[in-house]
């Protein structure tokens, strides 16, 4: 038993390798946890609420809501009338639209990123102040899902008879992509802000030569004028 524990006393430290693939087993970890977003919010029957999501280029994103209409006289939500329905526009970040169109009261809404950024995803009902049940308070469920997470792997399997080991395979390939849009995502973000550093910096720095110029071309105006004065007044 001494030997034992001798042996363990001296077993070198974890070497940075096993701590490299730690942290990208977390990294991983974190980033498929963030990758699905399911909330529900409420809104006013004419009012608008838009989210913002980041999404890689030539991403595919998947949206699922369903929506649930006040009952004041029973107090709590009930399923929406078929007629009120939900209007879905999407924009890149370069603020052209890219998804607009009317559904109903629940249903599914898809699209493909073109361009990597921030992407603003908006819905509203078709209610409008003339409608008889204006002024009411809407519940929509929303549930976003981005990249391979948004792939219905059970259909994919049946439509293409995959085994089950080549469903994961697939899985896998899937997945690594994901992850490489998101590391040139993160990259093209680096080199954004990289370069938005830069050009604030060049700006600093003609800002101060422009002080610069303007103090001394300041003082050479008084000197100048002082000198007239004192020749006007003969004390030179």
């Amino acid at each position: 038993m001494a030997a034992e524990r001798g042996v363990r006393g001296v077993r070198p430290p974890p070497g940075p390798r096993l701590g490299g693939m730690m942290r990208t087993l977390l990294l991983l970890l974190l980033w498929f946890a963030a990758r699905g977003t399911a909330l529900y919010f409420h809104i006013g029957e004419t009012e608008k609420k838009c989210f913002i999501e980041e999404i890689p280029d030539e991403t595919m994103v998947i949206g699922n809501y369903r929506t649930q209409l006040y009952d004041k006289q029973r107090e709590e939500y009930q399923p929406a009338t078929p007629g009120l329905g939900m209007f879905v526009e999407v924009k890149d970040p370069e603020d052209k639209v890219i998804l607009a169109r009317q559904y109903g009261s629940e249903g599914r809404f898809t699209f493909t990123s073109h361009t990597p950024g921030e992407h603003q995803i908006c819905l509203h009902s078709n209610s409008t102040k003339f409608s008889l049940f204006a002024g009411g308070m809407l519940r929509v469920h929303l549930d976003i899902q981005v990249g391979e997470h948004a792939n219905d792997y059970a259909e994919i399997a049946a439509k293409d008879k995959l085994s089950e080991l080549q469903l994961r395979v697939r899985q896998l390939v899937e997945q690594v992509e994901q992850i490489q849009k998101e590391q040139n995502y993160q990259r093209w973000r680096e080199e954004r802000f990289r370069q938005t550093s830069e050009s604030t910096n060049q700006r600093v720095l003609w800002w101060s030569i422009l002080q610069t110029l303007i103090l001394v071309a300041i003082g050479v105006w008084q000197m100048r004028h002082l000198k007239s004065f004192f020749e006007a007044k003969k004390l030179v």
